[in-house]
């Protein structure tokens, strides 16, 4: 269903309005009031306002949808990763939905949208427009694929470690299939000196029903992932060259998505996940509302992932310092990705955090970023269907193959390919696993003015050559959209460790879909 220019409307001012109302309002938690606070400032300013909401329900969802038609809604999406549906309807009426027994939550369903700096409405950003022109002529030797150098890339594919064998999940504007990107079979079966190639193509956008990629984000992004050098003779290659790569289009012409049509996309990979060995997911993407992870409805739908094994990997945004409250940047169990520049050079030591790089402490209390990868001035394959070559032909490279983009969506793929790699060698390893040894490579980048901290670098050779099965996130609280009571439930790594499960409510979450073989039994304290 396409969204009206009367409903967009309403989220051109959420960003005006929460600041008016102040970061407090955004932190409502699902134990209290069943509706997140800024619908209720929306409903009181403008009580005939027709909203677009993400329903959290107790249970089987049809008692809801028959609530939602009878107040004169439209259900739009089936959500129940989250157990819940999308739906519009006037903001009075979704207060009255607020009441009734059958609704656990309900938050705005707030656009999404792409991290390439300053990539909205078909202007893709690279940093200064001017700096560095490289023409249609041909790829320039400074602006070559440095970033396989300085992450160590080039290393690990010489142990013979290329991607192949593992899918990962792009969730973007879609993937336009040419060029460096094969648009034949599935991997099963795939000829074992094959490249990486698109293996499943899906679109769950509100506003475009095409899976292609009209925009050019998703194909920059599959490029840094697995493009696999064609065009270029070899030259200008992704970090796992031999990886399937499986498209789950949610932006539009204009690079717009919605929560919801991100949250479908993850379900769609929870429900896939076995047939297409989905590991990992890249999501260089941003919700337009800081909240809570606790109140997202998208951090809710990423930890399930990640709670079922497979590696999330989102943009910090670009947003500068303190500001990295948005989804599914702000969650603490995912890996956030900050950019650097290097410089255009292949040593790391000049290298520093670009300073469009969102960081910050959450509301929440969780520094982030989690680590650095190069993201300023990267070189990746264009979509024949975008227009970027018309808007800024100064950004084309190698005849015209390739397109300079810059933003932490370049450095978010940096990190899903070195989780590849790192999975293709060690394919036990949980995602907390596989978090814990990027960042503990020993390599650090110092962060920018006024940021006193010192940043994981990617080194992805020491990721890989890396010995260490320690967890991250250990004592983490989930997303209080997977619990109630009053104490959180507390995974201590994947492994589960001293689960409250009295404070789990079991209706709410999809449980079956959990793999229960991951669980420690054994340490499990069930009388917390």
């Amino acid at each position: 269903m396409k969204r009206t220019h009367k409903l967009l409307h309403v989220f051109l001012v959420i960003g005006l309005l929460a600041g008016l109302i102040g970061a407090s309002v955004l932190t409502g938690q699902p134990t209290g009031e069943n509706v997140h606070p800024l619908l209720a400032h929306i409903a009181a300013d403008s009580s005939d306002q027709m909203v677009a909401v993400i329903v959290q329900t107790y249970g089987d969802s049809s008692s809801v949808i028959s609530e939602i038609e009878s107040l004169g809604g439209t259900v739009t999406k089936d959500l129940h990763i989250i157990n819940a549906v999308s739906a519009e309807l006037s903001a009075e009426a979704a207060m009255e939905l607020s009441g009734s027994s059958h609704v656990r939550w309900i938050s705005l369903d707030a656009p999404v949208m792409t991290t390439g700096r300053d990539g909205t409405k078909g202007k893709p950003g690279g940093g200064d427009d001017g700096s560095g022109s490289g023409g249609s002529g041909g790829l320039r030797p400074s602006y070559a694929q440095v970033f396989l150098d300085t992450t160590n890339t080039r290393d690990v594919w010489n142990m013979g470690l290329d991607g192949d064998g593992i899918a990962v999940a792009i969730i973007d504007s879609g993937i336009f299939k040419e060029k460096d990107i094969d648009e034949t079979a599935s991997s099963k079966g795939k000829d074992k000196n094959s490249a990486s190639r698109v293996i499943r193509q899906m679109s769950f956008s509100s506003n475009s029903a095409t899976v292609n990629d009209v925009y050019g984000h998703g194909t920059h992004i599959a490029g840094i992932v697995g493009g696999n050098g064609k065009e270029s003779s070899g030259e200008i290659l992704g970090i796992a060259p031999k990886v399937d790569l499986i498209s789950l289009k949610i932006s539009d012409e204009e690079g717009l998505a919605f929560e919801s049509d991100t949250v479908e996309a993850v379900q769609w990979v929870l429900d896939n996940k076995d047939t297409y060995n989905i590991r990992v997911v890249n999501l260089s993407i941003r919700s337009t509302m800081p909240q809570s992870y606790h109140t997202s409805p998208l951090d809710a739908a990423a930890e399930i992932l990640w709670f079922n094994g497979i590696v999330v990997v989102a943009s910090a945004g670009n947003e500068g310092p303190n500001a990295i409250d948005t989804a599914p940047a702000n969650d603490p169990f995912i890996i956030t990705v900050g950019a650097s520049d290097e410089m255009q050079t292949a040593d790391p030591a000049d290298d520093v955090i670009a300073p469009y790089s969102a960081f910050g402490i959450t509301m929440d209390g969780f520094a982030k970023p989690d680590i650095i990868a190069p993201g300023q001035d990267i070189v990746s394959l264009l979509a024949s269907t975008s227009d970027w070559n018309m808007l800024h032909p100064e950004r084309l490279e190698g005849e015209g193959s390739y397109f300079r983009l810059s933003g932490t969506s370049m450095s978010a793929p940096m990190v899903v390919g070195a989780a590849v790699l790192l999975l293709q060698d060690e394919p036990n390893l949980t995602p907390d696993q596989v978090k814990y040894r990027l960042m503990a490579s020993g390599r650090t980048i110092p962060g920018v003015s006024g940021d006193t901290r010192d940043y994981p670098y990617l080194d992805v050779l020491a990721a890989v050559t890396g010995t260490s099965t320690e967890s991250a996130n250990t004592g983490l609280p989930a997303s209080q959209l997977l619990w109630t009571g009053s104490e959180p439930l507390t995974w201590e790594s994947v492994n589960w460790n001293s689960v409250n499960w009295n404070s789990v409510n079991w209706n709410s979450v999809n449980w079956n879909s959990v793999n229960w073989n991951s669980v420690n039994w054994n340490s499990v304290a069930w009388d917390n």
